[in-house]
């Protein structure tokens, strides 16, 4: 099975032109997003709560780790303990993992989270304190897919039923890895799509980066290969998941329509979709 989501549903206007509305609409479109608040807060009961009540039964989330548990900013100010700040998430997010709407937990780790023992050991205590939850791992440094480490990652990501994240991005020096098409959970795999802005990638616009990093319009031979990856991946994973997050520009929504019809998918038990959209 290929699914077909984005990341977030407020800033896609061409399917949530309701601004009262948008996750409402959003899941009358497709079947996950990704759930990229939580990695700036852990969410409220109320919010989460009111996630699921307007989504269908069958609409699910990938909720982006909160920061704090990727190493993206320190713990020590808001929590007693790292078990303490895990059990405080995973708390947070019970009502949505009851109701199976938890596709995967997207722990994305930062560019200096570099292939050594040390974070190794970490990735073997989130697991260990994530307990037997889905768990999507996107790393940002390229060491871990280098000639003497990249077998040895895939293998750990197996071993410790990791779900790879495969990234498409621009290969800048020191923030990027290589598209790398590989499954390590026979459950899921999950593709993402940065875009391939080079410049905005590099980072060096520090005042409007958020405007520029994933300003990108895949054309339709990119997508026309991300459609080969996803078939060739879901023979190796039940799920394939692909997550546009190339929306600086507001490209994703499109994209991910143009993908939906290449690969002749239709999106069954969804939410009732407004008239006047596609």
């Amino acid at each position: 099975m290929i699914q077909i989501g984005l990341t977030g549903w407020s800033d896609h206007d061409l399917i949530c032109p309701n601004p009262k509305r948008k996750l409402e609409d959003y899941a009358a479109h497709f079947p996950v997003v990704e759930l990229d608040t939580s990695f700036y807060a852990i969410p409220s009961e109320k919010n989460i709560n009111s996630w699921i009540q307007k989504t269908p039964d069958v609409f699910q989330f990938i909720p982006k780790a909160y920061a704090a548990l990727t190493k993206h900013k320190d713990w020590h100010q808001e929590f007693d303990s790292i078990k303490k700040m895990f059990e405080i998430y995973k708390k947070a997010f019970e009502p949505m993992i009851m109701s199976g709407k938890v596709k995967a937990f997207l722990f994305q780790f930062p560019p200096n989270f570099t292939c050594n023992r040390e974070h190794v050991e970490y990735m073997r205590l989130i697991r260990r304190l994530m307990r037997d939850l889905p768990i999507a791992v996107e790393f940002r440094h390229r060491s871990w897919y280098s000639e003497e480490f990249k077998e040895g990652t895939l293998n750990f990501l197996r071993e410790m039923a990791f779900i790879h994240v495969v990234v498409d991005q621009p290969q800048t020096p020191n923030n990027s890895v290589p598209f790398t098409p590989i499954a390590t959970n026979s459950d899921k795999t999950i593709i993402r799509l940065h875009g391939r802005n080079y410049e905005g990638w590099l980072g060096e616009d520090a005042e409007n980066w958020r405007a520029v990093r994933t300003l990108y319009n895949y054309r339709d031979d990119e997508l026309e290969e991300f459609k080969q990856t996803a078939l060739a991946l879901v023979n190796d994973s039940k799920e394939v998941t692909v997550i546009f997050n190339n929306n600086s520009g507001g490209h994703a929504a499109q994209n991910a329509k143009d993908l939906q019809k290449m690969l002749g998918i239709d999106f069954e038990g969804l939410g009732p979709r407004q008239l006047g959209l596609f």
